[in-house]
């Protein structure tokens, strides 16, 4: 469990364990259930990733809900695959790609719903851009609705592997990924990806 989930699952489990003192049991059972799901909710499941650096794997879970060309009018534009979290998806984001972190900025902004295309231009959201061997990939962590803070546990000049763990976002939310022109996407609208194992692209 990410060490982050600790204080949520705290502010339910401290009131259930208090009601349930006093028999009140029904309240207790209750927060307990808010508890258990709060557990549920911060689990760090182990992944194993691949070690192909031609690969580009999928920075976090959930479901693709767009592709398009980052920029409309260039001809080699590079892709922008965006992933959208829902509270009961693995909210661990993971690198996707190996290289270094060459910058991460901090976005102040609107809290959109996730799902929709404006929360990647409007919404609160960290940019990461890491260089790999072969290509640069930039990925957003987009707070959405519910998703008040998006939380990066590393810093410009760290060195990530493939599908390592980088920062979570809190309950639904959104992310971006954006690949240059000569990576192949092998992933579609609609599809559900696992974050540090599913394959959304290959460099040519």
């Amino acid at each position: 469990m990410a060490k982050e989930g600790a204080p949520f699952i705290f502010l339910f489990l401290a009131p259930a364990i208090i009601l349930a003192l006093f028999g009140l049991w029904l309240g207790a059972a209750a927060l307990a259930l808010l508890a258990g799901f709060m557990a549920f909710f911060f689990r760090d499941p182990h992944r194993d990733s691949p070690t192909d650096d031609h690969l580009i794997v999928a920075p976090a879970d959930g479901r693709v809900v767009q592709i398009a060309k980052a920029e409309l009018q260039a001809e080699n534009s590079p892709t922008q695959i965006s992933i959208f979290l829902s509270p009961l998806d693995v909210h661990i984001n993971r690198s996707p790609i190996a290289g270094e972190i060459v910058e991460a900025v901090y976005k102040p902004g609107a809290f959109h719903i996730a799902s929709k295309d404006i929360a990647s231009v409007e919404n609160e959201q960290n940019v990461v851009t890491v260089r790999g061997r072969l290509v640069t990939v930039v990925f957003r962590q987009i707070a959405g609705t519910l998703a008040r803070r998006v939380v990066f546990w590393k810093k410009p000049g760290d060195h990530v592997t493939l599908g390592e763990r980088v920062g979570l976002m809190k309950f639904s939310s959104r992310m971006d990924v954006i690949v240059p022109a000569e990576v192949d996407i092998l992933v579609a609208k609609g599809q559900r990806v696992v974050g540090g194992v599913t394959v959304m692209g290959r460099v040519r």
